[in-house]
C-alpha cells in the first residue's frame, strides 16, 4: 500500500509496528483488515463501529451495560459483522486489538484502556477517528458553557457560504456517522467536550474556540487544573496558520491563551479587543487587521442574557475567520432563535412563562440562566451532582429565586445550600416538580428548569430530561376562568 510521506505532527504508531500518516484516503485504506475494539456503545460508539466496519476493519464493540438496556441500534451492529460484548469489558474483547476507540462517556483512565496502553495499543476517541477519516476543515468549539448555542450559530452563519457545512460532534449527530460521505471541500463545525479532547491525537482544527473554563466534571477530572488541561488540548496540534477564538472576559480561558500557537481572535462584551469581536455603543463589532466594522445591533439579538451575547461574539469571530461576510453575519444573527434545551421558551400559562434550560448541567450554566431574567423565578434543579460547590448558586438565588423545587440525587447537596436563601421543596418526578412549581408561581413569574447537575440519575441524558419537562408543562391544564 502506498502511503504519503509522514508528517511528524500527523503520524502515529499503532501497535505491532503499524504506522499510519495523514488524513483521508490513506487512513481509510490503512484501517482495512485491522482489528479495532470500540469501548462504549452510546451514539458515538455505534457510529464508530459502523464507520470502522464500512472501512473493512474487524470490529469488536463492548459496553458495561446489558444488551437489553441499550437501544436496538446497538444490537443491530451484529448485522454489520461487529462482534459484541455486553455487561462488561472482558479480555476477549481486546485480544489481538491493534487500535482501541473509546466513547466519551468512558473515563480515559478506565482499567481496560490503561491495559491497552500498557500493551502499546493506541487509544483514541470517536472525534479523532472521524477527523482522520475526513479531509474537510474543522471549526471546533469547547468551553464549560455555551458550546451548543455557539456551535449551532456558527453552522447557521456559514450555511450560505458556498461550502457544505456539517454541524456535529458532542452536539447531535456524531461526526463518525458522516465521515465517509462528507466532502473534502466542506466545513465541519464541531462541539468538543473535555471528555472528547482527552482522547485526541492529531486533531487539528483550523479554528479552535475556547468559550470559558469554570468548574465542571470534577467527579471525572478530579481538579479544575486537570479539567482546564483537557480543554487546552483543543490547541494541541494547531500551527501558526490556524486561528484561536478566546473569551477575553473569562479568566479561565485567558489563562490558556498562551497554549494557542495560531492567530488569536479575542471576543469581549465588556471592552474593545486588538483583533476579534466586541461590543461598543450597542453594536457587535468585528476588528480584523485594519478593518473595524459594525456587524449587528445588540438589540437585534433574539437570545436572552449576557452569556448569549458572548456566544454571538464567539460565533461571529469563528465565522469571520473562515471568510463569512458582514451581511451574512448580520442576517444569521438576526434570524437565530437558539437551540432546544437552552433557555428554550416552552409556554405561557396564566401569566407564568416556562423555560427549559435542561442543558444547564453545572452551576455556572444555571447562574447564567438566572441572570437572564428580571422576573421572579421558581427554579427546578437537581440531578446527579458532579462534585461542585453550590455556594455561588445560593448567592445568586438570594432575592431572585422565590422558591426552588429539587429533584434527583442533587437534593442532598443543593437543598442545604438553598434553604438559607429561599423556600425549598422536593419532588420525586419531573411531572410532580412541574406541577408543584406551577402552583408556587403567580402571574409575572418564570418557572425555570436549570438543573445545575447531570441528568443520569433519572434520565438518559439532558435531552430526555428537557423533553420530560416540556411534556409536563404542555399538559398542565388551563386555569378555570
Amino acid at each position: 500500500m502506498m502511503v504519503p510521506k509522514p508528517d511528524p505532527m500527523m503520524t502515529m504508531s499503532v501497535g505491532r509496528g503499524w504506522t499510519y500518516a495523514g488524513r483521508g484516503a490513506a487512513w481509510r485504506d490503512a484501517l482495512a483488515g485491522r482489528r479495532v475494539t470500540v469501548v462504549g456503545l452510546a451514539r458515538s460508539g455505534v457510529a464508530a463501529c459502523r464507520l470502522l466496519a464500512a472501512l473493512g476493519a474487524e470490529v469488536t464493540g463492548t459496553d458495561a451495560q446489558r444488551a437489553e438496556t441499550l437501544g436496538a441500534g446497538v444490537r443491530a451492529l451484529a448485522a454489520d459483522g461487529v462482534r459484541l460484548y455486553f455487561g462488561g469489558h472482558p479480555a476477549d474483547a481486546f485480544r489481538g486489538a491493534e487500535l482501541c476507540v473509546v466513547s466519551p462517556g468512558v473515563p480515559a483512565d478506565h482499567a481496560v484502556l490503561v491495559e491497552c496502553r500498557r500493551r502499546a495499543v493506541p487509544v483514541i476517541g470517536e472525534l479523532e477517528l472521524a477527523y482522520r477519516v475526513m479531509s474537510a476543515d474543522v471549526i471546533a468549539i469547547t468551553g464549560t458553557n455555551g458550546k451548543t448555542t455557539t456551535t449551532t450559530l456558527v453552522g447557521a452563519l456559514l450555511a450560505d457560504s458556498g461550502r457544505p457545512v456539517l454541524v456535529g460532534g458532542n452536539i447531535g449527530r456524531p461526526l463518525a456517522a458522516e465521515a465517509l460521505t462528507f466532502p473534502t471541500h466542506g466545513l465541519v463545525v464541531a462541539e468538543a467536550s473535555s471528555f472528547q479532547l482527552e482522547t485526541i491525537d492529531t486533531f487539528r482544527p483550523r479554528v479552535a474556540a475556547l468559550l470559558n473554563v469554570t468548574p465542571d466534571h470534577l467527579d471525572r477530572h478530579g481538579t479544575l487544573a486537570a479539567y482546564a488541561e483537557a480543554k487546552a488540548r483543543i490547541f494541541m496540534r494547531q500551527t501558526s496558520s490556524d486561528w484561536a477564538v478566546i473569551n477575553a472576559d473569562d479568566p479561565g480561558a485567558t489563562a490558556l491563551a498562551m497554549r494557542a500557537p495560531g492567530r488569536v481572535l479575542w471576543f469581549s462584551r465588556t471592552g474593545a479587543v486588538g483583533e476579534g469581536s466586541y461590543v461598543r455603543d450597542g453594536w457587535v463589532r468585528l476588528r480584523l487587521g485594519e478593518m473595524d466594522q459594525r456587524v449587528c445591533p445588540v438589540a437585534e439579538i433574539f437570545l436572552r442574557g449576557d452569556h448569549n451575547l458572548e456566544n454571538v461574539l464567539a460565533a461571529t469571530a469563528c465565522a469571520a475567520a473562515v471568510g463569512a461576510s458582514l451581511d451574512r453575519l448580520r442576517a444569521g444573527i438576526r434570524a437565530f432563535r437558539g437551540v432546544t434545551h437552552r433557555l428554550e421558551w416552552v409556554r405561557e400559562l396564566a401569566g407564568v412563562a416556562f423555560y427549559n434550560d435542561s442543558k444547564g448541567t453545572n452551576v455556572d450554566a444555571t447562574l447564567k440562566a438566572l441572570a437572564s431574567f428580571r422576573e421572579p423565578i421558581v427554579l427546578i434543579a437537581g440531578g446527579r451532582d458532579k462534585g461542585q460547590s453550590f455556594a455561588s448558586l445560593a448567592a445568586a438565588a438570594a432575592g431572585r429565586v422565590k422558591a426552588a423545587v429539587l429533584i434527583g440525587e442533587g437534593r442532598a447537596t443543593i437543598g442545604p445550600a438553598l434553604r438559607h436563601v429561599t423556600a425549598v421543596h422536593e419532588a420525586e418526578s419531573m411531572g410532580a416538580a412541574v406541577r408543584q412549581a406551577a402552583a408556587l408561581a403567580v402571574p409575572g413569574d418564570v418557572v425555570l428548569l436549570s438543573p445545575a447537575c447531570a441528568s443520569f440519575d433519572m434520565f438518559r441524558d439532558y435531552e430526555h430530561r428537557g423533553d420530560a419537562f416540556k411534556e409536563a408543562v404542555l399538559t398542565l391544564p388551563e386555569p378555570d376562568r
